[in-house]
C-alpha cells in the first residue's frame, strides 16, 4: 500500500511538472505587471516592465504591453507636455490601458496615425473608477494643466459606484504569498480559465451562509439616482473642468435623468455607441468584454473627429 501512494505521488508531481512545462512552452499564461501606490497616492504599474496579456484557454489574444517610467502602457518613455505643442490625454481602466492589443497599435497610436501633429498620452490602469480617473488628474495638475485635451473614459454600470476616492484593494493581493504562487506558470494559467472558480464561490457561499447574509427583497435600490449623486459630488470635489474635459461614454448604458443632467450642465461628451451600431461585425474579443481592433478603431475615430471639430489638429 505504502508503494502505491508513493507510487501516487510521484505520477502526480511528474504530471504536474510537465503541465508546468507545456504552458511555460506555448505561453499560455498571462504575464500581469505589478502594481503599486506612487509618491502622490496614485496607483499605477510598476514602471519599466513588459510583458504579454494573454487571454482565453487556448491564446485567444495576445497582446503585448510596455508600462513606461510614469507607469502606464505607453509607447513614450516620459510624459513631458509644453505649452508650445499639443497634447491630449486618455484616460480610463482596461478598456484605455489596452493590454489587449499591441501596445504599438493602441488607440492613442490609431489617432496620431489620422492626426500626426498632436502627441497623445495613455493613462489607462485596470480597474479605475471615476473618483481613481479623477484624483490621477488632481495629483498631478502640474502635468494635466498643460495638457490641451483630456478623454475620460466611463463605463456608467461600473465607475459611479463610489462618490469619494478611496485606496483599492487591489494592491492588497500585492503579497509574498500571491508573488509565489505567480512563479508557477500553471497555478496562473488555471486562475485565468476559471478552474478555481467552483472553490472559491463555495467558500463565498459558506462564510455567506455563516454570517447569515441574505438579500433583503423589501429593500429596492435605485442605483441610478446613487450614480448621478456620485457623479455630481465627484466633478464638485475635484472642480470639473468643462473645456477641457471629455467624456467618452456608451449612452445605451446610462440613465436619461444622466444624460439630460450631462446636456443641461454643459458637459462635453461623445456617445461611440452610435458607431457601433453603424458596423455589424463584432466590436468585442472572443470571450472577453475589451474592444477587439475593429472597436479601438471606432473609439480613435471618434475622437478623432471630435478633435477636429473642435479645431484641436
Amino acid at each position: 500500500m505504502k508503494k502505491v501512494i508513493l507510487k501516487v505521488i510521484l505520477y502526480v508531481i511528474i504530471l504536474l511538472l510537465s503541465l508546468e512545462l507545456l504552458v511555460r512552452i506555448f505561453h499560455l499564461h498571462n504575464e500581469r505587471p505589478e502594481r503599486y501606490l506612487d509618491e502622490y497616492g496614485v496607483e499605477k504599474w510598476v514602471p519599466n516592465q513588459k510583458g504579454y496579456s494573454v487571454t482565453g484557454n487556448r491564446k485567444q489574444n495576445v497582446g503585448e504591453y510596455r508600462i513606461n517610467n510614469f507607469g502606464f502602457n505607453s509607447v513614450y518613455d516620459d510624459y513631458i507636455v509644453s505649452k508650445d505643442s499639443i497634447e491630449v490625454a486618455i484616460i480610463g481602466d482596461s478598456f484605455i490601458e489596452g493590454f489587449h492589443q499591441n501596445y504599438t497599435n493602441s488607440i492613442s497610436r490609431k489617432v496620431e496615425k489620422k492626426i500626426t501633429d498632436i502627441k497623445v498620452l495613455e493613462f489607462g490602469y485596470a480597474g479605475y473608477n471615476l473618483s481613481e480617473e479623477f484624483n490621477l488628474i488632481q495629483s498631478y495638475e502640474h502635468l494635466f494643466k498643460d495638457i490641451d485635451k483630456v478623454f475620460i473614459y466611463m463605463r456608467y454600470t461600473d465607475d459611479l459606484t463610489v462618490g469619494e476616492y478611496k485606496v483599492s484593494s487591489r494592491l492588497s493581493l500585492n503579497t509574498p504569498l500571491n508573488r509565489l504562487l505567480k512563479k508557477s506558470k500553471l497555478i496562473v494559467y488555471a486562475k485565468d480559465i476559471g478552474l478555481f472558480d467552483p472553490v472559491k464561490n463555495k467558500i463565498t457561499s459558506t462564510i455567506n451562509f455563516v454570517k447569515r447574509v441574505k438579500p433583503n427583497p423589501k429593500v429596492e435600490v435605485n442605483n441610478d439616482s446613487i450614480y448621478l449623486a456620485n457623479f455630481k459630488k465627484l466633478v464638485k470635489t475635484y472642480n470639473y473642468n468643462k473645456e477641457k474635459n471629455v467624456l467618452l461614454l456608451d449612452y445605451s448604458l446610462c440613465s436619461k435623468d444622466f444624460l439630460e443632467y450631462l446636456r443641461s450642465n454643459d458637459f462635453k461628451s461623445i456617445n461611440f455607441n452610435s458607431d457601433f451600431k453603424k458596423d455589424s461585425r463584432p466590436k468585442t474579443l472572443i470571450y472577453d468584454q475589451h474592444w477587439n481592433n475593429l472597436g479601438r478603431e471606432i473609439i480613435a475615430n471618434e475622437i478623432v473627429e471630435y478633435l477636429k471639430k473642435e479645431n484641436l489638429k
